[in-house]
């Protein structure tokens, strides 16, 4: 019985954080938005053949641009990792469609596009891939070269609402992006869970695509002045997330958006 006084206390606790945060903000209502997918091809590429997956990207830039113009893409894109670290990838392709069946269709063309067995593909030390999907997203239409993304991990707690993410992106995390997106400083967000579960559920990813470098510390300084409006922000995020899951990764960016 104590435990679920608790529980309920804080759960009545975090409903109350999150009314404040949003009459205090006086935020446009956010709604969810049809399912968006997203593949994400990651590569582990030994250094001295970094400066060769140009090559390979440009190989597979015929169908990308094809299932673009076609509809089936709303984006795509690729990412060259700034950050290193020991079990994280040196690049990645990505691309975006509507639904599964687009983002396999293209997946199935690019493979027979470009050659595993050329280098530097051959010679990764790994590889994985990745499905997510996103209710919450937006972009600026057009197409970029050198833009930087930050990402962002976090894994829900055990215990948090089943619309826990529901709340933090409509409450916290969206109208930031939404200001940041409108002023220029970022040119795409978005807020990703996995579509085909590779890991254990509750992760989710807040992903932006800065403009410029600079947009990194714009990004930081409007958090810290969205806590400082909004005292109660903070510990309602950190009262859904654990803490020792969090991860961050920043990589140059290639992008197209429709």
């Amino acid at each position: 019985m104590f435990k679920k006084s608790v529980l309920a206390l804080m759960a009545f606790a975090f409903m109350a954080a999150i009314s404040a945060i949003a009459v205090y903000g006086q935020t446009a209502e956010v709604k969810e938005k049809p399912r968006m997918y997203t593949y994400v091809a990651d590569w582990v590429i030994p250094r001295s053949q970094w400066a060769d997956m140009d090559k390979v990207i440009a190989s597979t830039q015929t169908d990308f641009e094809k299932a673009f113009a076609d509809g089936i893409l709303v984006g795509y894109g690729d990412d060259t990792t700034l950050v290193h670290h020991e079990d994280g990838n040196t690049n990645d392709t990505f691309w975006s469609s509507m639904s599964l069946g687009g983002l396999i269709k293209v997946l199935e063309q690019v493979r027979k596009s470009a050659n595993p067995t050329a280098s530097p593909l051959s010679t990764a030390t790994k590889h994985w891939d990745n499905i997510y999907v996103s209710r919450y997203y937006n972009w600026k239409k057009g197409s970029w070269k050198g833009l930087y993304t930050y990402e962002s991990a976090y894994k829900l707690k055990a215990d948090a609402p089943d619309d826990g993410l529901d709340q933090l992106s409509k409450n916290l995390v969206v109208p930031l992006l939404e200001k940041m997106l409108a002023d220029g400083t970022i040119v795409e967000y978005e807020i990703d869970t996995q579509a085909v579960h590779t890991e254990a559920p509750g992760l989710f990813y807040i992903v932006y695509i800065g403009a410029t470098a600079d947009a990194l510390d714009k990004v930081n300084a409007a958090i810290r002045e969205s806590f400082k409006a909004n005292p109660l922000g903070g510990p309602a995020f950190a009262s859904m997330v654990e803490s020792s899951q969090h991860r961050d990764e920043v990589a140059r960016t290639n992008a197209t958006y429709k």
